[in-house]
């Protein structure tokens, strides 16, 4: 079964998915990663030259990928889940995990990188930011039903909390959906 980490940037997809993988065996795919290597390029780049627009026709190619390639942890961009269509095809066959965090952790852990992050840059509030696209995504997130708060947590608690997840789903003793924390939702928490 594929492994799906979505969520906002800055809430552990990178990290997770590296730690996951490694414990599991399997190859991680980074959809970004994908979308720079086939154009040469960087994220920030492609938004640059070509939009988002562009940028998002590329993910979803991306996202096609890393759906063939069979058992894999996957980690996607923290716009991903905006088209339903990647939503759709990375949860057919996939277990799909939300990670979240609250602003402020957010706003920590992207400080160093903004360069990196288009969608961040020229602010002068970066929490504020941050809080004004979670705000506009809600209803993205919310629709993955497996949500894990990665504010208080350590990589290794997180990683824990997914392969318990995932052996629940493989056995079929527990969806995703009844597995999920109920709690403040992906882009509130």
């Amino acid at each position: 079964m594929r492994i799906v980490l979505a969520g906002f940037m800055g809430t552990g997809k990178t990290a997770v998915g590296r730690k996951l993988a490694s414990r599991l065996g399997r190859p991680l795919l980074d959809t970004d990663a994908l979308i720079e290597q086939l154009q040469g390029r960087t994220v920030r780049e492609i938004f640059a030259s070509d939009g988002e627009p562009r940028f998002r026709e590329l993910e979803r190619a991306a996202v096609q990928e890393a759906c063939a390639a069979g058992d894999v942890v996957v980690s996607t961009g923290g716009g991903t889940l905006i088209d339903e269509r990647n939503l759709a095809a990375l949860a057919d066959g996939g277990l799909v995990v939300c990670l979240t965090a609250s602003p402020r952790t957010i706003a920590r852990r992207v400080r160093a990188s903004l360069a990196e992050r288009p969608l961040l840059s020229g602010y002068s509030s970066l929490t504020g930011r941050i809080r004004e696209l979670l705000d506009a995504r809600t209803h993205v997130y919310a629709r993955v039903p497996l949500q894990i708060d990665t504010s208080g947590l350590s990589v290794e608690q997180v990683v824990d909390e997914i392969v318990g997840r995932l052996a629940q789903a493989e056995a079929g003793t527990g969806t995703p959906a009844s597995a999920a924390r109920q709690g403040t939702g992906c882009a509130r928490a």
